[in-house]
């Protein structure tokens, strides 16, 4: 993805190590945290769900992960499946990076609250469409629309009316309907504030500025 976004401006990547696959180490992540068209670390944190890797592994790797972040002034992708307790206190112990975000919410309002309390913005998905989301909804509700995040996680998580088939970057709006529904504010509003946050939370335009010089070299 890297090599991708390289070629674009007005595309990005981030770089990290998914607790699936922490038990592969760390090698070659720094390296590209360098490069001008990375602009956060991640999708980093805990998965319990699957377990893929060995928990202690997970939480080692994480950890490194926030470190990394810290010494590159870079944003925090968080990834976290039934390990809400484990995640925070990692987040805690190592400090929160000053721009850490956590991708794919699938927590409840409680969890929500524990973020924003460590001033972390939350990111939903097409989660947030399906019947069985109310408790997404509900910790859409009290986030604040300057703290939160759109996203699809293509390919998966299709929103409804898609549910069953390859989920694409198309159908973010879907996402973004269904916050405008559950917070009662227009749809614009919510695409205005949520591009806002993103663009200043990867600090997108400085990327494009560093891509641009990159390019021309």
């Amino acid at each position: 993805m890297a090599t991708v976004a390289a070629e674009h401006v007005g595309v990005y990547a981030t770089a990290g190590v998914h607790p699936h696959d922490s038990k592969q180490g760390l090698a070659g992540i720094e390296e590209l945290l360098e490069l001008p068209q990375v602009v956060a670390v991640g999708e980093a944190g805990l998965d319990y769900h699957y377990d893929h890797s060995p928990r202690p592994i997970q939480r080692d790797v994480f950890a490194a992960q926030i470190q990394m972040a810290q010494r590159h002034h870079l944003p925090l992708v968080i990834h976290s499946r039934s390990a809400w307790d484990e995640t925070f206190e990692i987040l805690d112990r190592e400090g929160v990076p000053e721009r850490t975000v956590f991708h794919c919410f699938t927590g409840g309002p409680d969890e929500a609250r524990e973020a924003l309390a460590r001033n972390c913005l939350v990111s939903f998905s097409g989660i947030v469409t399906f019947p069985s989301g109310q408790d997404l909804r509900d910790a859409a509700v009290i986030c604040p629309l300057d703290m939160l995040l759109v996203e699809t996680d293509s390919p998966y998580l299709a929103p409804v009316p898609h549910r069953g088939k390859p989920n694409r970057p198309a159908l973010v709006p879907l996402v973004g309907e269904k916050i405008a529904e559950v917070k009662g504010v227009p749809v614009a509003e919510v695409a205005a504030a949520t591009w806002t946050t993103a663009a200043r939370f990867y600090e997108l335009r400085a990327a494009d500025a560093a891509k641009t010089q990159a390019l021309a070299d």
